[in-house]
């Protein structure tokens, strides 16, 4: 059934994401339902049902849209489409109808920092030629002359952000910028005609009936005026943190105001959530009452295993909050960062430190992001040089691909271990390495005690937490690290949770444990590197 559109005075509808866990798809390593090797949309909804066993609210489904795929879809030349890697805009209907139907939301990213190089618009700029309104939509400067650019800025991917347009000709001086890598044009958007043609694409996707958008490097849509050198000439640091041209520029919120004004013109509201790569209290400022409704909480996706460390940040994150309103928005994976169980040590030190990790974000005050694989404790996978594929590490930087390789279905190794579900398939997109079966979905569905099984057991239990008004949108989040290095976070006067991040067992505050990442010792001891909720009172 059609969404309509309401009148703006019409009344909020329930904020659900206030709660909300939402479980990030990539569909390229997700399921392949045809055997070519890539995942794809009908893979997704033959898998669908898992997902939503699971317990999660909604799922986040990275970009599927046309691309010639230099960023694995992040380099969009239809925003309005799909791929046929991934299958049809009839395919995806039915995706959107089922995962309506099994109860879970849909979130689409929205890429709106830049496009492909071959995208329609940037192709007429080319052709177009310097000085055109055609140009106008994109970032084409004159340089000075000769091989040096119009400024120092770096791409997020390695070396200098910017591309002659057309390298041969004599009277066609311009370059264009790329932030991310020379097939990734960055959008003007201080060109009206920008912002116009992105509302057509937020209505063409909320009048489908998608729930929300994530928005893609949501912090640099702007460049300071007169595009002036980076004070940091050496290169990009954390994202595009150190060049303060091109990050976080006042205009940005003027977008997110609109979008949220469109966003509410539908019933129900449709979710706007940010990557917005920024430290608490610049982040925050992007989920003021009238822009986005969430913003990823960066700082806390990049911890290590550091009591120190999680406390000033969970403290930092809740000062936000109480100036800004919106409550953190909880993740420790996604495509782009090291798996928790390598990141937090490897092997099984990692595994088990994972799974406290699990627990303890699921237990935190507000909505959470769960990333494909996480719920089967998957470890980073150090592909072969010869096989990767992504963008970042051809540039010289970190390489993203061992984060992506397609999900262990089977124990069985043929095709992909279940990843195609075709009986006569290619191998898969990125190899999948020995022992993968080990992690397995069919394994772990049967072990009582597997990170599988966990993860439903503490998406179960916080549903009903929140359902019995234990757990409440108002929540904070005050945390401190007591002796041992016992991390505690008082969510409110009733729950905390607490993660054993020392070498010695630890004494819980007095109280019911609700549930535990791994058995508790006697008399209330909490071992190294696990976790458990707690109810006081």
């Amino acid at each position: 059934m059609s969404p309509s559109l309401v009148e703006e005075t019409a009344p909020a509808p329930a904020a659900w994401w206030e709660s909300a866990v939402i479980y990030q798809v990539y569909p390229r390593s997700f399921a392949d339902g045809d055997g070519d090797g890539v995942g794809d949309l009908a893979g997704l909804a033959a898998r669908l049902t898992y997902i939503a066993a699971l317990g999660v609210d909604g799922i986040w489904m990275t970009p599927f849209q046309p691309s010639p795929q230099v960023d694995q879809g992040y380099d969009v030349s239809d925003y309005c489409g799909v791929d046929p890697l991934f299958g049809t805009m009839e395919q995806f209907d039915t995706l959107l109808e089922l995962a309506h139907s099994l109860g879970l939301r849909v979130l689409l990213d929205v890429v709106p920092n830049h496009c492909s190089s071959e995208h329609p618009l940037f192709q007429a700029a080319l052709a177009a030629g310097p000085g055109s309104p055609e140009r106008d939509m994109f970032h084409f400067v004159r340089g000075p002359g000769g091989d040096t650019p119009p400024n120092n800025w770096q791409s997020v991917f390695g070396g200098r952000a910017w591309s002659r347009a057309n390298p041969s000709s004599e009277t066609d001086l311009d370059w264009y910028l790329h932030l991310f890598s020379a097939g990734q044009p960055d959008w003007n958007w201080r060109n009206p005609a920008v912002g116009d043609y992105f509302d057509g694409v937020l209505r063409f996707w909320f009048d489908k009936g998608v729930d929300g958008l994530r928005i893609d490097v949501a912090h640099a849509l702007f460049k300071a005026e007169g595009l002036p050198d980076s004070p940091s000439a050496g290169g990009v640091v954390d994202g595009l943190r150190s060049n303060p041209q091109v990050s976080d520029q006042e205009e940005v919120h003027e977008v997110y105001r609109r979008w949220r004004t469109l966003a509410e013109q539908y019933e129900p509201h449709r979710l706007l959530v940010g990557e917005v790569n920024l430290e608490p209290a610049r982040a925050a400022r992007y989920t003021r009452a009238d822009e986005m409704q969430q913003a990823f909480a960066f700082a806390f996706v990049k911890l290590g295993w550091d009591p120190e460390a999680w406390a000033a940040v969970g403290n930092e994150l809740e000062a936000a909050r109480q100036l800004h309103g919106a409550t953190p928005t909880w993740a420790l994976e996604n495509h782009d960062i090291v798996r928790s169980a390598t990141r937090f040590g490897g092997g099984e030190l990692g595994a088990l430190r994972a799974r406290a990790a699990l627990v303890a974000l699921l237990g935190l005050p507000g909505p959470a992001y769960l990333y494909q694989g996480q719920e089967l404790g998957l470890p980073e996978v150090d592909v072969p040089l010869e096989a990767r594929v992504d963008p970042m590490w051809a540039r010289g930087g970190v390489c993203r691909d061992g984060a992506r390789i397609p999900l262990p279905w089977t124990e069985d190794a043929a095709v992909g271990h279940g990843f195609s579900l075709s009986e006569t398939a290619n191998e898969p997109w990125l190899p999948v390495p020995a022992g993968w079966g080990h992690h397995a979905v069919e394994l772990q569905d049967r072990d009582s005690d597997s990170v599988l099984n966990l993860t439903r057991a503490a998406l179960a239990l916080r549903r009903k937490l929140w359902s019995d008004g234990v757990f409440t949108a108002d929540d904070g989040g005050t945390w401190r690290v007591e002796d041992g290095g016992l991390l505690l976070c008082e969510r409110n006067a009733n729950v905390l949770v607490a993660v054993a991040m020392g070498s010695e067992p630890v004494k819980l505050p007095a109280g019911m444990v609700l549930l535990s990442a791994a058995p508790l010792a006697e008399d209330g001891w909490l071992q190294p590197n696990n976790a458990a909720w707690v109810l006081r009172g």
